[in-house]
Formats: C-alpha cells, sequence, structure tokens
C-alpha cells in the first residue's frame, strides 16, 4: 500500500512539472505552435508517464527510507520528539516568511524551486535544533522565570537531580564480574540500578558465543541480572533507549549517563577513565573493593609465600588472600617458600593495589621457612 501512495505521488508530481516545465522545451524545439503538443493535458501526461517510470526504480528506496525514519522515531523520547515538532513548525513559518519575498523575484524559476528548497531545509534544521537542544531550551525558559515561581521550579530541579543521581547505569564488565549482587544486598548502593538494552543486548550476544568461557561469563551476567530484579523488585529499570550514531556500548553508556544525570558503574579501567573524561559521574566498584582492604603501611612486616618472579630482574611475586600482588626485590631465589617481607611502598591504582617488598633480614640472615 505504501508503495503504491509513493507511486501516485510521483505521478502527480511528475503532471505538475510537466505542466510547469515543458513548455520551455516546446518552446526550445518550435513545437508551440502545434496545439496538439502544446498544450496542458499533454504536458501532463508526459511528466506523469516519465515519473511513473522513475517510481518503478525508485520506489523500494523512498518506501526503505520512510520505514527507516518510522523506526528511528518509534525509538525517540516523546520528549525529544515534541521539542522537535516545535522546531519543525519554527522552521517552516520562517520558510513562509522568506518564500513570501522570494516571490517578488519575477523569474519562474526561482519562485517555483527557491520556496521548496527553503521549506525542506529551514523545516530539517528547526526539527533538528528541537530534537538536539531541548535541555537548552528549557534551561533558557527555566532562566527567564523569576519570584516564587522562579524559587519553586529551582527546587523542584534540585529534586530532579537528586532523583536523577539515584540512577546507578550497570555496564557489562560490572555484571558479569558478580560483586555489584553482594555489594546492593549490603544496601550500600541506593537508588534505581538502570540496565540499557544496549548492554542487555551485548551481555546476550557474549551468553550465545561459541567461547566455552565467554558463554559462561555471559551466562553468569544474565544470572547476576535475574538475582538483582529479585532483591531490588521495582529498583532495577531496563532502558530501551539506543543511540544509533555511537557504535561502541561504552560510548553509548557515557551519553546515557549523561542524558539521565546518573551513574555508571563498573570496573572496567579504561571506562573510568572516560567518563573522568566526560564528566560523568563514576562509581568504581575495584575502588570501593581497595578501599575496604586492611591497610598495609610501608616498614610492616609481612609472612607471604614467593610463587613465581617477577617481571624485572630478580624480583619474586606473592599473593594476599584477598588477591593482592606482592612484588619482592631479591626474591626470586626464594620461589616455593615462605619468608619474611618488610613493605617498602603501596601503589593504589583504580585497578587495584599493589605492593612492594623485600625480604626481612635478621642479624644478616634471611628468616625462611619451608
Amino acid at each position: 500500500m505504501l508503495k503504491i501512495s509513493i507511486q501516485v505521488v510521483f505521478v502527480l508530481i511528475g503532471g505538475t512539472l510537466g505542466v510547469l516545465f515543458l513548455p520551455f522545451l516546446y518552446m526550445f524545439l518550435n513545437l508551440s505552435d502545434n496545439s496538439w503538443v502544446a498544450n496542458a493535458y499533454v504536458s501532463a501526461i508526459v511528466g506523469a508517464i516519465i515519473f511513473y517510470l522513475l517510481s518503478l526504480l525508485f520506489a523500494d528506496s523512498v518506501v526503505n527510507f520512510i520505514k527507516w525514519i518510522e523506526e528511528g522515531l518509534l525509538k525517540a523520547p516523546i520528549g525529544d520528539l515534541l521539542f522537535g515538532t516545535i522546531g519543525l513548525i519554527v522552521g517552516l513559518i520562517l520558510a513562509f516568511l522568506l518564500s513570501s519575498a522570494v516571490n517578488t523575484i519575477m523569474i519562474p524559476v526561482v519562485q517555483t524551486v527557491v520556496p521548496i528548497l527553503l521549506t525542506v531545509l529551514l523545516g530539517y534544521l528547526g526539527f533538528q535544533v528541537g530534537f538536539k537542544k531541548r535541555e537548552e531550551i528549557l534551561q533558557m525558559f527555566a532562566g527567564n522565570k523569576s519570584g516564587p515561581a522562579k524559587k519553586k521550579n529551582a527546587e523542584v530541579d534540585k529534586d530532579e537531580q537528586a532523583l536523577s543521581a539515584t540512577y546507578k547505569l550497570l555496564d557489562t564488565s560490572v555484571i558479569i564480574d558478580g560483586r555489584i549482587s553482594d555489594i546492593s544486598q549490603t544496601g550500600f548502593i541506593e537508588g534505581v540500578m538502570v540496565i540499557p538494552q544496549f548492554v542487555l543486548s551485548e551481555l546476550q550476544h557474549i551468553a550465545d558465543s561459541s567461547d566455552t568461557l565467554k558463554r559462561t561469563k555471559g551466562r553468569r551476567g544474565l544470572d547476576i541480572l535475574k538475582k538483582l530484579q529479585e532483591e531490588r523488585h521495582s529498583s532495577v529499570l531496563i532502558v530501551e533507549e539506543d543511540f544509533e550514531d555511537v557504535p561502541e556500548v561504552d560510548m553509548k553508556l557515557v551519553r546515557l549517563a549523561k542524558k539521565m544525570g546518573g551513574v555508571v558503574v563498573t570496573n572496567d579501567f579504561n571506562l573510568n577513565k572516560v567518563c573522568d573524561l566526560h564528566k560523568v559521574p563514576v562509581l568504581n566498584i575495584n575502588d570501593l573493593a581497595n578501599a575496604v582492604k586492611p591497610v598495609v603501611i610501608p616498614g610492616e612486616d609481612m609472612h607471604v609465600v614467593v610463587i613465581k618472579d617477577g617481571k624485572e630482574h630478580n624480583q619474586g611475586v606473592a599473593y594476599l588472600d584477598d588477591g593482592t600482588m606482592i612484588v619482592i626485590e631479591e626474591g626470586k631465589s626464594f620461589i616455593g617458600q615462605a619468608i619474611d617481607v618488610v613493605v617498602t611502598s603501596v601503589l593504589q591504582t583504580s585497578a587495584g593495589r599493589m605492593i612492594f617488598a623485600k625480604p626481612k633480614q635478621n642479624g644478616g640472615k634471611m628468616a625462611a621457612s619451608n
């Protein structure tokens, strides 16, 4: 049905253009005196036939384009569409006013073509400005309010900011990690946990992977989400909004956090840095894990088992029960042994904590036990 409607529109446009422009062709071919050819009916029929043939070539492309626009509009939030429509109306009004001025130019082609171009161009620009500048337009009108109304609006904005700050947007890595469920049970994370649909799709793609390890991680992540839904009930929200112009899931998450005014929850060091660059609040559960680890200070004695050699010459590596790596200078010769070491320094980042130590000397001898 849509294809037939488009072909009818093509025919009507062709007939109209035939009446408008074919007389100039007749004049060029010296056919103006032939009443059988140079008349409005023949011009309309010829133009309609030409555009009907064109519709056979381009109708399918136009149908696909219209469906693509329809899908985009259905996915867009109603607020964005409303402001986009207002911008479109403003653009069409400007196009009408400018077209009235253009009509004073006594050139048929200019009077016909320029108003069409102005209508399309200004209508498109108006829609885009209204669609993408909604927040700025709202802020502009909010800034012009005064008196009690302004004070009330400020209070509402403050409440909205407080509410939006409760949105915690989970990324794929933190869901697969699984610790977010344990943290949620303790009550340390307040507000609504938001799972964007594009994160859920990525998780499902991982769960369907042919790689056994990836498939296990993906299914674990889906189980964690199910557990969160059962524990928090209405405090877990799945958001359908997507950003088709952004291919990377991390950037989509950053864009959504900006739009919702929420906080990104992750354990991905790189995403942490990207959020910092975009001024988006971020909660890194590795930071939380590091914060609750026992404090280790330089000069403290520790008893560890050297597991393997380190990256640098003559280094040994040991681990605490919580997985913290201990790099031991001059410790390569003690691989497989339990020794006493002295902490020399501690390096702590969002990627984790690393402790540097050296073997403890007791009366010139190394304290070691097998």
